[in-house]
């Protein structure tokens, strides 16, 4: 391979060189005309790229990631380690080098036209040879490259093309996302033409004024431009007409040769639709490039939408209006086919967000596939668009490095020219976590030059503070930051920019705590306009517990609702095999890897509403439109009344005709019965007809007042049967197979174990406590039990009163908690019945898993449930199925028999068949095995959860604190 021009430039160790013959990015969409090459190709894996192919030919589909596909070489998760020790720009001997190769048959009626092969992505390193012969590299594993080949192939016959992909480079480097490795062709090949007078590329400017420009690019593949030619064009049936006054100027300039042309369209649209993401108006765009006698060269075609995007003060606005960034992060991920992502694939993501209340993606770290841009400007959807560059693991290195400045110039500058024409992206992005340098400076100038229309972004550009006037960056950006730091730079005067945080709630496992708090605060706090939660996936790959490879494609329809069929299970870090790893950091997202959502997505959903209520003058109720563009007559409700006494009462609902952040008062829509005890108003809102992302009828929100508070509960002891503890003092109950016991301890989530509470937990002793009864005494018909319960920092003491009560028993308990145990994870108890109990119903927050600190999404009512649906499959077993501000419950059998528990306020409860150890000591749900019966936790204060894996903890009001803590609760048996 000496004597081929690609391999001696040796490309995968060589930073300064990005490319060689590959032709310049542009905007205009070649997909719907061209020729695809996916399929299966001719596949051989190497050791090196330096290893000479032989005749042992396999068969790899494209698009998709070998790593998936039944090689040697398997998935690989870092966060930020990179997987060899190695300095940049060095990549390891040992280096995984792909050769696709196959057949093309160039159509007969292409004789004349311009043939470019279009690859999409290649991981990371791509050299293209056309029947032996050299074409071209490209670096950038998630931007395409494209290759002219029209002095390679002829018309009506056949030509083999090879593409070598090699994994692991230099570009790896700035590569070092918090993701899988892999390597393959991952986005579709295509093979198009185009005569040889042709659209190389249009810029569109769509101001809210309606005032549209067209940019064209112009280029003859023969040299010179022929004499005579002329572009039209139309937007929705409106004639555009050619700038000639932009055309003088150009020609006074002396700015076009014969080789360059750069005609300007324009048009006034009046009564213009603006784009948002609530209002997606998009308009059709036609551009034509005509020879001199008027037949068509070229055509292009652009959806257009038309907005503004500009920062006022500390204020983004859209459309002059301050909105509100509601945003997840979301990588290109299947988890069958890495990031390989079918167009259905992404329009449901895309639907799934906006069914749930976000307006906004941060393509993290990496431009996306194309086609989510579109959907994106068709459901909806702000993008933060991402260039491809994290240098995580070098970062302070490679930020000043001259031998990557044109990598990142380069990233940056092919993003921009792939992706502007596209109104939803209103904030570039010049990527992630890579420190701070020169490299980052020259990205950003050229951006400004190229883009002057939005704002950028980069984290890293605030090492001197979020107000510092750095060059990379517009907008203060921070991930992670303490809710109350945010709070003090919005109040403190200083703040120069919009504060949206490109990180700042951790979704690992069961998480996102406080995300409610944040959002009361952004929306008091004029300076804050939301953030990106991390992240869109949990980014589990099904995996063959037996062979320990990945299923692929052939896993389809093995997975349901975040559950994994028997024999499979959702593998993160080191499941592989890998040496170097980072574990279940990889379980990170709001929805499990099947798409499922977790209990948090509806969390958000709720913190999102577009319609909120509030109390008015203890008469009346107010509506509010918490919209930016909207009003409310896309949605519908019915009103719903949930009284304690089990009645759940129902009526329409008519909203109120409100523009955006408008409110009206209207009349209670019930009068409140006398009887009932507690009671909630609920305002159930769904879409009134259909939506592109929903169908008529998706529940948008459930705004909920409380009407009449609970009265205090409080039982008599009656004569009745005799309270029985056996000679431990233990309640025995014959629908209890475990007497309730002292429960301090949860099995740890990602945040306990991240955040070090599981750790300190366990050196309490907290998962070990050894009971001893110590006295146990008579009163009438009650009993009293005085526990002690040996921990490592010290006894606690644990009562139990057991009384006889109408229909059952009361049992009322406390606990003296030493200051030694500061920040336990839950007080209170567990219990275990008799198998056959399998239907939950309660009164009190759901139907969704809910947390003190993550229980806005779950409104208070009467909900039922099986036991087995109750717990959430986050992928690492963990503390889950919790439901906060639980009244009452009761546990029934088919023939409803059973036991009720009345609380004596609202608690935290969960039911499950899983004990605590169970949990802790599984690392995946294969290892699992459900209780005959059902486990009972009956909390009298449960910790929150935070996003202590990676951000802040819970708030200081949900830590529990030592002393003394009382609980009550009656069980009784149906």
């Amino acid at each position: 391979m000496t004597d081929d021009p690609l391999f001696a430039l040796r490309p995968w160790e060589s930073p300064e060189v990005t490319s060689w013959g590959r032709l310049p990015m542009n905007a205009v969409d070649r997909r719907a005309r061209a020729l695809s090459l996916d399929g299966d190709w001719r596949f051989q894996l190497l050791p090196a790229p330096t290893a000479e192919a032989g005749d042992d030919w396999s068969s790899a589909r494209v698009p998709g990631a070998w790593t998936l596909q039944d090689t040697d070489d398997l998935p690989w998760y870092t966060n930020v380690r990179m997987p060899w020790p190695d300095f940049p720009p060095a990549s390891p001997a040992a280096n995984p080098t792909g050769v696709y190769e196959r057949e093309v048959d160039v159509p007969a009626d292409w004789a004349g036209r311009r043939i470019v092969l279009q690859v999409g992505a290649a991981e990371s390193v791509l050299l293209v040879h056309v029947d032996g012969r050299p074409v071209g590299i490209s670096k950038d594993s998630h931007l395409a490259g494209e290759f002219d080949l029209s002095d390679l192939v002829g018309p009506g016959t056949s030509a083999t093309v090879r593409l070598t992909v090699v994994k692991w480079s230099d570009a790896t480097h700035i590569e070092d996302q918090d993701q899988w490795w892999h390597g393959g062709v991952t986005r579709s090949v295509l093979l198009y033409s185009t005569d040889p007078l042709y659209l190389a590329d249009i810029t569109v400017r769509a101001p809210a004024s309606g005032e549209l420009r067209v940019d064209c690019r112009v280029r003859n593949a023969g040299g010179a431009l022929p004499e005579g030619w002329y572009v039209t064009g139309e937007i929705d049936g409106q004639l555009l007409l050619q700038d000639a006054e932009f055309d003088r100027a150009n020609a006074e300039d002396d700015r076009v040769s014969d080789f360059l042309g750069e005609p300007r369209l324009g048009a006034h649209v009046s009564d213009v639709r603006t784009w948002t993401a609530e209002t997606p108006e998009l308009y059709d765009l036609t551009v034509r490039l005509h020879r001199a006698d008027g037949t068509v060269a070229d055509t292009a075609y652009q959806r257009v939408g038309f907005r503004d995007v500009e920062i006022v003060g500390r204020d983004l606005l859209v459309n002059g209006e301050r909105i509100y960034v509601r945003g997840v992060n979301r990588h290109d991920f299947h988890p069958l086919t890495g990031r390989t992502v079918s167009y259905d694939d992404m329009r449901a993501d895309l639907a799934l967000l906006k069914r749930f209340g976000f307006n906004a993606i941060r393509t993290a770290h990496y431009p996306n596939d194309p086609t989510l841009y579109d959907l994106a400007d068709e459901l909806g959807l702000y993008v933060v668009d991402e260039a491809d560059i994290e240098s995580h693991d070098h970062a302070h290195e490679i930020a000043d490095d001259p031998r990557y400045l044109n990598a990142f110039v380069d990233r940056v500058s092919r993003m921009v020219l792939r992706d502007r024409n596209h109104p939803s992206i209103i904030i570039w992005s010049l990527g992630n976590e890579s420190d701070y340098g020169a490299n980052h400076d020259a990205a950003a100038g050229w951006l400004r030059r190229h883009d002057p229309t939005r704002p950028l972004q980069y984290e890293g550009a605030a090492k001197l503070g979020w107000a510092d006037p750095a060059v990379a960056s517009d907008i203060a950006c921070p991930m992670y930051a303490p809710l109350e730091d945010c709070v003090t730079h919005a109040l403190s005067g200083e703040q120069t920019k919009p504060l949206i945080q490109c990180e700042y709630s951790h979704a690992m496992g069961n998480s996102n705590g406080t995300l409610a708090d944040h959002w009361a605060a952004i929306e008091s706090t004029p300076g804050l306009q939301g953030g990106f939660i991390w992240e869109f996936w949990d980014h589990g790959i099904l995996q063959c517990v037996n062979s320990g490879r990945p299923l692929g494609r052939s896993g389809a329809g093995l997975y349901d609702n975040g559950v994994a069929a028997p024999g499979l299970r959702w593998a993160y870090g080191g499941d592989f095999g890998e040496t170097i790893h980072d574990g279940a950091f990889i379980a990170d997202g709001v929805v499990l890897p099947d798409g499922t959502p977790k209990p948090v997505m509806y969390e958000h959903r709720e913190i999102a509403a577009p319609v909120r209520l509030g109390a008015f003058r203890h008469e009346g109720l107010v509506v509010a439109n918490h919209q930016c563009f909207r009003g409310l007559d896309w949605l519908a409700a019915t009103w719903e009344l949930a009284l304690a006494d089990g009645r759940t009462l129902t009526a329409p609902a008519e909203l109120p005709d409100l523009r955006p952040g408008e409110t009206a008062a209207v009349p209670l829509p019930f009068e409140l019965p006398a009887d009932g005890g507690e009671a909630w108003l609920t305002l159930r809102v769904t879409t009134a007809g259909d939506e592109p992302w929903a169908p008529r009828g998706t529940e948008i929100c459930t705004p909920q007042l409380l009407l009449r508070a609970a009265p205090d509960a409080s039982e008599a002891a009656v004569a009745g049967p005799r309270v029985t503890v056996d000679a431990d003092g233990l309640l025995v109950h014959p629908l209890l197979t475990s007497a309730p016991v002292l429960s301090l301890w949860r099995a740890p989530t990602d945040n306990d174990e991240l955040g070090g509470m599981a750790a300190r937990w366990q050196d309490w002793g907290l998962d070990t406590l050894v009971r001893k009864a110590v006295d146990v005494r008579r009163d009438g018909g009650s009993v009293t039990v005085l526990a002690e319960y040996a921990a490592n920092a010290g006894v606690i003491r644990h009562e139990q009163v057991f009384t006889p009560v109408r229909g059952g028993i009361r049992v009322e308990e406390s606990v003296g908690l030493p200051d030694a145990y500061a920040d336990v994870a839950r007080v209170g108890s567990v219990f275990e019945t008799v198998s056959g109990l399998d239907l939950l119903e309660w009164f009190g927050q759901g139907p969704w898993e809910s947390y003190p600190d993550r229980a806005a999404g779950a409104p208070v009512g009467h909900h039922s449930a099986p036991v087995d649906s109750l717990f959430t499959p986050y992928l690492r077993p963990q503390e889950s199925g919790g439901r906060h501000g639980v009244r009452q419950f009761r546990l029934s059998a088919p023939d409803a028999t059973g036991l009720s528990v009345v609380l004596d306020r609202p608690r935290q409860v969960s039911v499950t068949r899983f004990r605590a150890e169970d949990l802790a000591a599984a690392t995946h749900h294969d290892q699992l095995t459900p209780r005959p019966g059902c486990v009972v936790h009956i909390d009298a204060a449960h910790r929150g959860l935070g996003t202590a894996s990676c951000g802040p903890d819970t708030f200081p009001s949900y830590l529990l604190q030592p002393g003394t803590h009382r609980w009550a609760w009656t069980l009784r048996t149906l």
